[in-house]
């Protein structure tokens, strides 16, 4: 990874060209690259500042523009898995988006891990060993994050 230059560089690099110099000859008497000055200047010219531009991958993403529709059709109903979601997400919008994608969007949304069930009828079938009388557990079997595969517990065999 490279260094960051000085705070105090660019503005002497400008006030250089401004005394006349080129801006090849601003980047050889500063001992910076040629692309350095050129695209500082180039910044100047459009920008007016000499702040850096942002580094990195812009915020958001496709899914960005719908949020409205991913996060209210979760609310409304809850128990929409998310290959279900991604249908209605091409079906109402025709934006093609995996499963694990709108996942991990609507946990960066905030909307809390719900459990996406395979099965329907397990939320209602009976407890094993009840009476039959009261419905399973909708809470989620999922792995904190504090378990590793030592520590998880073990899933009963098939």
């Amino acid at each position: 990874m490279a260094k960051s230059y000085s705070s105090d560089l660019p503005s002497r690099v400008v006030a250089y060209v401004e005394a006349g110099y080129t801006r090849r000859a601003a980047a050889r008497r500063f001992g910076v690259s040629d692309s350095f000055a050129v695209k500082l200047l180039q910044r100047v010219a459009e920008h007016g500042t000499l702040s850096p531009g942002r580094q990195g991958r812009p915020r958001g993403g496709r899914l960005a523009a719908f949020e409205d529709f991913l996060v209210g059709t979760v609310e409304r109903q809850s128990d929409i898995t998310m290959p279900e979601l991604a249908v209605r997400l091409l079906e109402e919008h025709t934006m093609k988006a995996d499963p694990a994608v709108l996942s991990r969007f609507l946990c960066r949304c905030g909307i809390k891990k719900r459990c996406w069930r395979r099965n329907a009828n397990a939320l209602t079938s009976p407890k094993p060993g009840t009476d039959g009388g009261s419905p399973a557990s909708p809470a989620c079997a999922i792995s904190p994050a504090a378990w590793s595969l030592s520590t998880k517990p073990r899933s009963p065999q098939r």
